[in-house]
């Protein structure tokens, strides 16, 4: 648990940093409200700047910014602000935010293709219950990301690649909660692999 715990973080870390979203303080939030809500004194913005800055390596959002991103998200609803009966104020993620974090950090998922193939199959398998609701949205986000990421569909649920795979996959199950759903076997040979090996070009 502590592996994919740490791998959730890094990937949270390669979002946060990612230049292949636009580079703001309100992307920045978010991927840090992720790792989980803020206890902060005094006003929210000033209380989150002060603890989050130290994570920012680049220091390149201002106070003002950060104001400016807690407006921002709290009226798109995507935080929430808490008063605390200590008088300390509780910033996390609405529902909505969470939704939104998924869709950031699974977007900017990839899979490093090694210079040479070990001579491994990985063959994913899931079979993930249709109710609740939130069980369909997770297979949908899944499917659509496993054909992004190039794998190949050899029955309904079960999908080869033949490159390592499991901290990417895993991630997107923890996001969603359905790692009990999920099963990925690495095989040395496949009956009809010819076929995979054209498929992947190896």
């Amino acid at each position: 648990m502590k592996k994919k715990k740490s791998n959730i973080l890094e990937k949270i870390n390669e979002f946060r940093y990612s230049d292949s979203l636009p580079a703001t303080a309100t992307k920045f939030l978010l991927a840090i409200l992720a790792a989980g809500p803020f206890l902060v004194v005094g006003s929210a913005a000033a209380g989150i700047f002060s603890a989050t800055k130290s994570f920012e390596k680049s220091k390149r959002y201002s106070k003002k910014q950060i104001e400016n991103s807690i407006r921002n998200l709290k009226h798109r609803k995507l935080i929430e602000i808490i008063q605390e009966k200590d008088g300390q104020i509780k910033v996390q993620l609405s529902n909505r935010g969470k939704k939104r974090t998924r869709e950031f950090s699974i977007s900017t998922l990839s899979i490093p293709k090694p210079k040479k193939w070990d001579g491994k199959w990985r063959i994913l398998m899931f079979d993930i219950p249709s109710k609740p609701k939130i069980y369909d949205k997770a297979r949908e986000a899944l499917r659509k990301k496993i054909k992004e990421l190039r794998f190949y569909q050899m029955q309904k649920s079960a999908w080869a690649y033949p490159y390592e795979c499991e901290d990417e996959i895993l991630l997107i199950a923890e996001l969603y909660n359905i790692q009990k759903f999920i099963e990925i076997i690495t095989v040395e040979k496949i009956l009809h692999e010819q076929h995979l090996k054209k498929f992947f070009k190896i």
